[in-house]
């Protein structure tokens, strides 16, 4: 039988690298050429393939501040351009896709159309994955209320572009926001309630980016589900180890980059650091 991590194409006890795309056009950052955006989310891919990550995933979050909802043209125009760049220096690895707020039917979109998903080879083998926020159950983000749980209408326009290859990763009472609403739900309840709708795999995280996640939060949502479970926040080479020792694979962002901030260059040491330390896991 194959493992849950195999079941989803990644390896087990894989690294996955965040590529932070530059400011798109039309954001309030924004006004950088689309080929420098381009090629700078290459020279990250490319650092964090040579160091030896397992896959990429790459996400619009100097977009900020972020509207809820649909995005327009220009977005998906320009992330499908930054996700060919990157697949073109990391042909072997799985990529991955978020689109900050709320794109979710633009992920896939953008995963199927830059080649993400299977057949593009790679170690363990290789599948294109998107990132969602508000899979199932509503909350208060800092961009407002996302009302709409996802699952319902994302996982049917999977199936309408033929798009079922590309895996849905979702997160669980999501950084950046408040759960009074459903704070009568458990991180359990919600893990269930994410693999009964049809969740591909279980993303938990910290408060906010780069915090570090719970064990304890881990260890609940590995007891209450079967589904694949990724760390989404807070990883530093200190904790893989344990981390790993629960989760079964590990998304890194904030922690490659120099200072240890998001907004920081990538710092290739920093990217061999993690990797060394995942080492004596495998």
């Amino acid at each position: 039988m194959p493992s849950k991590t195999e079941s989803v194409r990644l390896p087990k006890r894989a690294l996955i690298g965040m590529v932070h795309i530059g400011a798109l056009p039309g954001t309030p950052r924004g006004g950088m050429p689309v080929e420098e955006l381009c090629r700078r989310a290459a020279i990250e891919a490319k650092v964090l393939a040579d160091a030896g990550f397992d896959a990429l995933i790459i996400e619009n979050m100097h977009d900020r501040p972020y509207v809820h909802g649909r995005k327009g043209p220009e977005t998906v125009a320009v992330m499908v351009r930054a996700a060919m760049a990157v697949r073109a220096v990391a042909p072997k690895l799985p990529i991955g896709v978020q689109v900050l707020s709320g794109g979710n039917h633009e992920a896939l979109a953008i995963a199927q159309c830059a080649g993400a998903g299977p057949g593009a080879g790679g170690r363990g083998g290789s599948g294109g994955f998107i990132r969602c926020e508000n899979f199932v159950f509503g909350h208060v983000a800092d961009e407002g209320l996302l009302a709409r749980a996802e699952a319902g209408s994302l996982l049917r326009y999977r199936r309408e572009i033929g798009a079922v290859g590309i895996k849905i990763f979702c997160d669980l009472k999501k950084k950046h926001a408040s759960h009074a609403i459903t704070a009568d739900l458990s991180l359990a309840d919600v893990a269930e309630g994410a693999e009964f709708f049809g969740a591909d795999g279980l993303i938990v995280t910290g408060s906010a980016t780069g915090k570090p996640t719970s064990l304890a939060d881990l260890k609940e949502v590995r007891h209450a589900s079967r589904l694949p479970l990724l760390v989404g926040s807070g990883v530093t080479p200190q904790t893989v180890v344990t981390l790993l020792e629960i989760a079964d694979g590990l998304i890194v962002g904030s922690y490659l980059k120099k200072g240890g901030h998001w907004t920081g260059a990538i710092d290739p040491a920093r990217c061999r650091a993690i990797v060394k330390a995942r080492g004596s896991t495998r």
